[in-house]
């Protein structure tokens, strides 16, 4: 076990520096630079600016005072806001980002996984065809398409939730459904084909020979063979929702980090880009391997060697 984590860990950092490395050489392979805009500042300008910020260094050189300050977790400070740093912006949006994401995992689950199993306990009925049409309705309809209706049905014309902000419980209802809705859909279809697979297996047949109910059978047998695949995409999706959807936080205007980027790549901010890319590349190994960890624990079967 120890040499297995070792090994992940190991791999984790390597993925983090491929990351790294890709990230900071497409930054300067991009035409222009951090200071070009509609109006061209001057030339002296410009060029003090280039010299503070250590952009006339040669490109080997600019990476490695990089990489020193990410060994020391410094992001750099932003081209575009002066006085401002890239971890001053993740500290400002990573609290709500996550916030929203801890919700939204947390209403996934407690529809996806029971729709799932009553999908696949109810295979060919009405109760299946219901739950998998609303499912592809889910995969099919863009985040934004689903944020529109909400806002329009609850706020416009209902006026029962608020259509930006969260000065309440309330502000998180929309943000929240139209964050899960591709996610929730996915993983309710995962579930149901899943545990149909799951369910056809010859030990079920085992046991239900025996004489276990049906509802034994189910939750001691086959629910954790079939929550394997769920937890495998649930690692990925859990890092998505905690480091916030962009287009999500831009519609209901949340101070998020999804705001933070956006912004940069307008501003053509290369630190602030590169260092929410890396904030979130960071997150999504990290749920990878948290998840690699959780096999065993769910489906003893699995060693980690």
């Amino acid at each position: 076990m120890a040499w297995y984590v070792a090994k992940r860990v190991a791999t984790m950092f390597a993925t983090l520096f491929a990351v790294v490395l890709l990230t900071f050489m497409l930054m300067h392979s991009i035409p222009g630079g951090p200071f070009t805009a509609e109006r061209k500042l001057p030339d002296a300008v410009e060029q003090a600016l280039v010299k503070k910020y250590n952009l006339d260094a040669p490109l080997h050189e600019q990476f490695i005072d990089y990489v020193r300050g990410l060994l020391v977790f410094d992001l750099g400070p932003s081209f575009k806001y002066e006085g401002r740093s890239v971890n001053e912006f993740i500290a400002e949006g990573f609290p709500l980002s996550s916030r929203l994401g801890l919700m939204s995992i947390v209403f996934i689950l407690f529809l996806a996984l029971p729709l799932g199993c009553v999908s696949a306990i109810k295979s060919g009925k009405w109760q299946d065809l219901l739950i998998m049409f609303l499912a592809t309705l889910g995969i099919t309809i863009p985040s934004f398409v689903i944020a529109t209706a909400l806002m329009y049905l609850f706020s416009y014309r209902l006026g029962w939730l608020p259509v930006f902000g969260v000065s309440s419980v309330k502000g998180y209802v929309l943000p929240v459904i139209a964050l899960s809705g591709y996610s929730l859909a996915f993983i309710t279809r995962l579930m149901r084909s899943s545990l149909l697979e799951v369910m056809g297996q010859d030990y079920i047949r085992t046991a239900r020979a025996k004489g276990l109910s049906e509802t034994a059978v189910l939750v001691k047998h086959a629910m954790r063979n079939a929550l394997l695949p769920v937890v495998t995409i649930l690692g990925p999706t859990l890092a998505s929702l905690l480091t916030g959807s962009f287009v999500i936080e831009k519609i209901f205007a949340l101070p998020g980090m999804g705001i933070h980027f956006v912004t940069s790549i307008a501003n053509r901010d290369y630190t602030a880009i590169m260092g929410i890319t890396i904030f979130y590349a960071t997150i999504l190994v990290a749920m990878v391997f948290i998840v690699d960890i959780f096999y065993v624990m769910i489906d003893p079967r699995i060693k980690l060697q």
